[in-house]
C-alpha cells in the first residue's frame, strides 16, 4: 500500500486544479487519470472547438463577407482537415503544459482506472500493473460524459457525440444536432461556416434554453439568418442509420416529421462519470440523476472523500469545475475559503454572435423579491463593432433599482465572452451600475457598450 496525504481521481480542470494547490499547500498528492490529461476540455471540448471556431469564422469572412471587406479571389480553398489538425496541436500543446505543471509540483501522476477499496483507499488498474493507494483524502473529479437517448446507438460516423465530431476531418455533407445548447450552437456555428446545411432540434421551447429568454431569441433569429435551421418544442424519437444516410423522426409542435441527414450528432445533457468508482460501497450519497452530493465545502457525507466539477453537478463548466478544485484544496488544508455562488459565475458560448452571461434575468430577480431596473444598449450603435463590420446583439444589465447593486447581465455580440469579467468582478465586490457608467472606456471598444448599458439604466446613454 503506497501512502500519500491525498489522491485526486481525475485530471480535468477540476482535479487537476485541485492537485497543483493542494500542493502548493504542503500535501503530498497524487493524480489518476484514465484517458488524458486535461480531461474532456483540454482535449476534446472547449480548447479544440474554440481552434476549429476560429477557423469557421475565417471561413465564413472569405465566403460570406469577404465583399464586403473589398476582398476577391479565384478557387477558394478550404482545408477542413487542415483545421482539425491545428486544433489537435493546440489541444496537445495545453495538455503537455498540464503535465509540466503536475510534475513541477511534485505530484505523482497514474495512469489507469481508479475504484475505492475503503474510504481511505483506492486500487488503481493500468495499463500494465494494480496498485494500491491510501490516503487521509481522497477527490473525486471523474467529470460527466454525453446522455444518450435510449435506443439510439452511437456508432462514431453516423451518429455521433462531441467527441467524434470534433475529431473528424470530414465535414459532414448535412446534420441534425440534437440539442440547442453550447455544444449545439457551436457545433453548428462551425459546419454552418463551411456551408453544411443544419438543422438543430430542442425540446425546450427555446434554442440556449438556459440564457435570458431576449437573448434565446436573438440568437435563433442570427443563426436562422446564417441558415441553420432549429426546431424547438421538438423531440427525437428514433435515430435510424443507412449506410448512405440517417433518417431522424422528430415529433413537434406540428406532429411528427422525419428528417434525412448525413449525420447526427448528440449534444443534449451530461450524465455523471459517478458509476464503476465503488463509491456506493463507501456510502458516498448521490441524487437521483447521480451526480455527487456536496456541501460547500466540497465534502461528501463520507469524511474524507471529496467531490468537484461536473460529477457534482453543481455548474458543469470548466472554470467552475477549476473554482471548485481550488476551494476543496483549501478546505483540506484547514483554511476557510469563499463559498461559491454558482449562480453569478460566468457562462460563455462561442457560437456566432457570442453569448454570455451571470447573474439574475429580470424574471428570477422579480421571483426574489427585487424592485428591477435594467439597461440595454445594441452594438449596432458601436463604432468598433461597426468597424469589424460584426454588430448584431447587445448587452443588458440587471440591477436593484432601489441600490443599483448589480444583478446579472445577459449578452449577445461581438466578442461578448471577453466583456464578461467586468461585469462580473464589479459584482463581486458590490460596485454599481453607475460605478461602470462613471469609469471611463476607451474609444473606440466594444467595452464602451457596458459603459452604455450601465448608463441606460437610469436614461443616461448617451448613444441611444
Amino acid at each position: 500500500m503506497n501512502k500519500t496525504d491525498l489522491i485526486v481521481i481525475g485530471a480535468g480542470p477540476a482535479g487537476y486544479v485541485a492537485a497543483i494547490r493542494a500542493a502548493q499547500l504542503g500535501q503530498q498528492v497524487a493524480i489518476i487519470e484514465k484517458e488524458y490529461l486535461g480531461g474532456v476540455c483540454l482535449n476534446v471540448g472547449c480548447i479544440p472547438s474554440k481552434s476549429l471556431l476560429k477557423n469557421a469564422d475565417l471561413a465564413y469572412t472569405l465566403t460570406k463577407k469577404a465583399k464586403s471587406f473589398g476582398i476577391s479571389f479565384d478557387n477558394l480553398e478550404l482545408d477542413y482537415a487542415a483545421a482539425v489538425k491545428r486544433s489537435r496541436q493546440v489541444s496537445k500543446r495545453l495538455t503537455k503544459g498540464v503535465g509540466f505543471l503536475l510534475k513541477k509540483n511534485g505530484i505523482t501522476h497514474y495512469d489507469g482506472t481508479a475504484k475505492f477499496t475503503s474510504p481511505s483507499s483506492v486500487k488503481v488498474t493500468g495499463p500494465e500493473e494494480e496498485i494500491e493507494l491510501e490516503a487521509d483524502n481522497i477527490i473525486i473529479a471523474t467529470g460527466a460524459r454525453p446522455f444518450i437517448i435510449p435506443g439510439i446507438e452511437v456508432d462514431g460516423k453516423k451518429v455521433v457525440t462531441y467527441k467524434e465530431a470534433i475529431l473528424q476531418e470530414n465535414l459532414p455533407k448535412s446534420a441534425v444536432i440534437v440539442g440547442a445548447g453550447a455544444i449545439g450552437v457551436e457545433f453548428a456555428t462551425i459546419w454552418n461556416s463551411y456551408s453544411v446545411p443544419v438543422t438543430i432540434v430542442e425540446m425546450m421551447d427555446r434554442v440556449a434554453p438556459n440564457e435570458d429568454p431576449q437573448v434565446s431569441a436573438e440568437l435563433e433569429k442570427a443563426i436562422n439568418k446564417l441558415g441553420v435551421k432549429t426546431l424547438t418544442s421538438s423531440k427525437v424519437s428514433n435515430v435510424e442509420a443507412l449506410p448512405d444516410t440517417v433518417n431522424v423522426t422528430i415529433e413537434g409542435p406540428n406532429g411528427e416529421e422525419e428528417l434525412v441527414t448525413d449525420q447526427v450528432l448528440l449534444a443534449a445533457s451530461f450524465i455523471p462519470n459517478s458509476d464503476n468508482l465503488g463509491i456506493e460501497k463507501i456510502g458516498v450519497s448521490l441524487d437521483r440523476r447521480g451526480f455527487v452530493e456536496v456541501d460547500e465545502r466540497m465534502a461528501t457525507n463520507v469524511p474524507g472523500v471529496w467531490a468537484i466539477g461536473d460529477v457534482t453537478g453543481k455548474l458543469m463548466l470548466a472554470h467552475a469545475g477549476m473554482a471548485m478544485g481550488t476551494v476543496c484544496a483549501e478546505a483540506i488544508a484547514g483554511k476557510s475559503p469563499e463559498k461559491l455562488n454558482y449562480q453569478n459565475m460566468p457562462k460563455a458560448t462561442y457560437c456566432h454572435p457570442q453569448v454570455a452571461s451571470f447573474g439574475m434575468n429580470e424574471e428570477e430577480a422579480q421571483d426574489a423579491g427585487y424592485d428591477v431596473a435594467s439597461g440595454k444598449f445594441n452594438f449596432q450603435a458601436n463604432g468598433k463593432a461597426l468597424g469589424m463590420n460584426d454588430y448584431a446583439g447587445w448587452v443588458k444589465i440587471i440591477v436593484d433599482a432601489k441600490t443599483e447593486q448589480i444583478l446579472g447581465a445577459h449578452m449577445i455580440g461581438p466578442e461578448v465572452t471577453e466583456l464578461l469579467p467586468e461585469l462580473t468582478l464589479a459584482q463581486a465586490n458590490g460596485l454599481t451600475s453607475q460605478e461602470i457608467g462613471h469609469n471611463i472606456h476607451a474609444h473606440p471598444t466594444l467595452s464602451e457598450v457596458l459603459h452604455e448599458a450601465a448608463k441606460a439604466v437610469t436614461g443616461e446613454a448617451i448613444h441611444s
